[in-house]
């Protein structure tokens, strides 16, 4: 079956892909994506007024690779 799909087009397996993560998502908590863009919010509103502080994007990436390679 693998070796099937992998003949597909691009196109054709990218939404593959996407059915098949968003089968897997069909148990999901309907609330959570308010839940994430509250917690965003919150998050970007601590920076604005400085009660927290960001990392350069550049810096995560590069300390994410050194850990997990």
């Amino acid at each position: 079956m693998k070796s099937e799909l992998s003949q597909l087009s691009t196109q054709d397996r990218a939404e593959l892909a996407q059915f098949l993560i968003e089968s897997l998502d069909q148990g999901a908590d309907p609330d959570a994506e308010a839940a994430w863009d509250a917690e965003l919010s919150q998050r970007m509103e601590e920076i604005r007024t400085g009660k927290a502080a960001g990392e350069p994007a550049d810096q995560v990436l590069s300390e994410l690779r050194e850990k997990h390679g």
